[in-house]
């Protein structure tokens, strides 16, 4: 029997050759890609630390100090980086929870009007920290304070890195003012420390998440009782948006010209009201026909009033980023300002200037660390902690602009982090209390429905109560217990890290 050879095609050996190659090049090219964006941030951010002790060297006069400064102008870029990765997080979490604006337009935006209000508001708070903590003629001399500041510097931008890492939203102003008085009583004793300023601070770091709580609250009232639960929503959002966004305009422009610009001209406080006043009556003007026009053909729904409240929200966003960078950036360069001051042989007082080139590096730190590294918060402080829309958002930031604005105008480094949180919390509180009590949102409820008895069985059925509460009562207790450690940990770490530095410069 004759056996048949069956003959195999030929297979080319070249082809798989170079498909196998091209495959490890292309793999090659993605773990490269990987590890590249990986190393994007970190490599970005030491560049930028170069770049800021090269402009420290540059502008600074004294030749004897300038590697002290140059030092100290890499540790303040640090601390500000971190900062911006902590805590400009709180300006744009509300509306990035609520959607009305994407990661990388939030991004842009905070880091703009952080510059922005650094470079223009950012002196005033600044003095409070550089001279108004620590007496720096109860020292031993002024080389004592360089190494306070130093100190105060290292010891905040560590735990605030440790914070971010640990997706803790810590205030950054704790951070710092327990860094220098740590240091200070380290270096000269309970007595350095000036306890009077130290007790006006503490209460408004007490003050402001409270007060941010209560304006949110009332902002979101006025819109639940003259707005969402009328109705004809529509009829109503026209007639009372363009009276919110006034106030908003006008307190703005007030604040502007009355405190923001005083290195620029000097405007008395009636002028700046008046000004504002004009400002806002502008802006009420111009935003009615606006708010008409994108009202047009919306149903009569929620859902409609949310696509209204999308760039109100996105002002008021940049309005906090501004107050912000006005407020914190003193965080960062208030104790690089005193150590070139006492690098040069003389204390900082309270009428003192920080340099230019010293609230660049501040404001420039705080929006790189925010583009590099802000994500991971700003998912904590707008998505984890109550369920925010456009409405509630935008009362949140608003808020938190006003106090935060309010405290600057006063020469008062409060928390930012307090102050928006505490609105997020004033938020979510107020909306488990107006459910329950609120006879305008009953009465809409049930002609709505038809359920006359709508409620009752909810209110004694206790478990319901409990399953309906809107805020995450893990989260407040998880976020308190992280701003009440804040300040001592800073306090020990930076005492310890002047012991070392006066050890081995001193």
């Amino acid at each position: 029997m004759e056996k048949r050879l069956v003959t195999r095609p030929h297979r080319s050996l070249a082809k798989q050759t170079l498909d196998k190659d091209l495959d490890k090049v292309s793999l090659a090219e993605e773990a490269s890609y990987y590890v590249m964006r990986r190393l994007a941030a970190p490599g970005l951010a030491a560049l930028f630390l170069i770049l800021s002790m090269t402009i420290a060297a540059s502008y600074f006069t004294g030749a004897s100090g300038i590697a002290i400064v140059a030092v100290a102008a890499v540790v303040a870029a640090y601390m500000a980086m971190n900062i911006g990765a902590n805590d400009v997080t709180n300006n744009v979490g509300a509306a990035v929870g609520a959607k009305a604006m994407t990661m990388a337009t939030a991004l842009v935006l905070a880091a703009t009007f952080e510059i922005a209000g650094a470079l223009i508001a950012g002196r005033k708070v600044t003095l409070t920290i550089e001279a108004g903590i620590v007496d720096g003629a109860r020292l031993i001399n002024a080389e004592a304070l360089v190494w306070v500041m130093m100190a105060a510097l290292i010891s905040a931008a560590v735990w605030i890195n440790f914070a971010t890492y640990a997706r803790a939203p810590v205030s950054t102003t704790h951070s710092v003012v327990g860094g220098i008085i740590g240091a200070g009583v380290a270096a000269a004793g309970p007595g350095s420390v000036k306890w009077l300023t130290i007790a006006g601070i503490t209460a408004s770091w007490s003050i402001s998440p409270l007060l941010g709580g209560a304006i949110a609250a009332l902002f979101l009232a006025f819109l639940k009782e003259f707005v969402i639960y009328r109705s004809d929503k529509i009829a109503a959002a026209r007639r009372w948006m363009p009276v919110v966004l006034g106030v908003m305009a006008g307190a703005f422009t007030a604040y502007v010209l009355a405190f923001a610009l005083v290195r620029v001209s000097i405007i008395s406080l009636p002028t700046g009201l008046l000004a504002g006043a004009l400002a806002g009556g502008v802006c009420y003007v111009l935003s009615k026909p606006w708010i008409h026009r994108h009202s047009e053909g919306l149903d009569n729904r929620n859902q409609s009033l949310r696509k209204l409240f999308r760039l109100p929200l996105i002002v008021a966003a940049a309005l906090l980023s501004f107050a912000h960078g006005a407020n914190d950036v003193s965080n960062a360069i208030g104790p690089l300002s005193a150590i070139v001051a006492a690098v040069g042989g003389t204390i900082s007082a309270q009428k003192s200037e920080a340099p230019f080139w010293v609230l660049m590096i501040g404001a420039l730190g705080i929006s790189l660390g925010l583009l590099l590294y802000g994500p991971r918060l700003i998912r904590v402080v707008g998505e984890e902690i109550t369920r925010l829309n456009p409405m509630r958002a935008f009362c949140v930031a608003l808020a938190t602009a006003v106090t935060v604005l309010l405290a600057t105008a006063l020469g008062l480094p409060i928390s930012s982090t307090h102050t928006a949180v505490g609105a997020v919390f004033g938020v979510g509180f107020f909306r488990e209390w107006y459910i329950r009590h609120s006879r305008r949102r009953l009465e809409y409820v049930r002609q709505k429905t038809g359920q006359a008895d709508f409620m009752e069985a909810v209110e004694t059925n206790f478990a319901e109560v409990r399953r309906r509460r809107l805020v995450r009562r893990s989260y407040f207790l998880t976020i308190v217990a992280a701003w009440v450690i804040t300040l001592p940990i800073s306090a020990l770490l930076s005492a310890l890290v002047y012991l070392v530095l006066a050890r081995l410069f001193l």
